[in-house]
């Protein structure tokens, strides 16, 4: 048996592991956007939402802290709740609730298109700094190409949450605005698993000197990068 491709499947099972994690997580750290917008669609009133979505956002970051997992995160989970809020009760718009989202969903689907039309998919940027392989991936011409292949799904799938995010947000659609903005993060923790498999069907058993180290080293830092 050859020792290389039982390395690369072993890689790849483990960070697909790594991927259903995520998602596992990403459904976590919605709680306070599916409260707020549950409570908004039936109380019709802004200070109770973002009330419920304060509780939410602290009950997230409390369970993180007890489980053990980065305090970071759980911080940031809250702190953005508390912006979108003070934003939202400053305008009076309930809408403004996930203007924050969408600014940062637009900078990392621009970042995203950018990084494939110049030959530097952000899929493979994100690997490398993971496992600091550093720009070994982008030197060779199959993985490259793979790469921009599965990050094109990533791309795809974000691209049409923000448009259907903006025309929502516009419309000022509160309520279908939270749903979409809820099942943001689940789509992409599935596109990026899809993404994933494209880029390994890319790769057609193609191994380069550096490609087996990498997806050992891609999965072991992947896993150390969990909460």
């Amino acid at each position: 048996m050859d020792p290389t491709a039982h390395r690369v499947t072993g890689g790849e099972e483990a960070a697909q592991a790594v991927l259903r994690e995520r998602l596992r997580a990403a459904v976590i750290d919605i709680a306070p956007i599916f409260g707020f917008t549950v409570s908004y669609a039936l109380t019709h009133r802004l200070t109770v939402a973002l009330m419920l979505a304060l509780a939410a956002a602290t009950g997230v970051c409390v369970y993180r802290v007890v489980r053990g997992e980065s305090v970071w995160r759980a911080l940031a989970v809250l702190g953005l709740v508390c912006v979108q809020g003070a934003l939202a009760a400053k305008t009076g718009e309930a809408a403004n609730f996930f203007l924050p989202n969408l600014v940062m969903h637009s900078v990392v689907v621009v970042a995203n298109a950018v990084g494939v039309l110049i030959g530097r998919p952000l899929m493979g940027v994100v690997v490398a700094l993971i496992t600091k392989e550093g720009p070994g991936w982008h030197r060779c011409p199959v993985r490259r190409r793979a790469y921009i292949k599965g990050n094109l799904v990533i791309l795809a799938s974000s691209a049409v949450m923000l448009a259907i995010q903006l025309s929502l947000y516009l419309s000022g659609e509160v309520v279908a605005l939270g749903t979409a903005d809820a099942f943001g993060p689940p789509v992409l923790a599935l596109a990026v698993l899809l993404g994933w498999r494209v880029y390994r069907r890319a790769l057609a058993g193609h191994s380069c000197a550096t490609n087996s180290r990498t997806h050992t080293e891609t999965s072991l830092s992947l896993e150390r990068t969990l909460p």
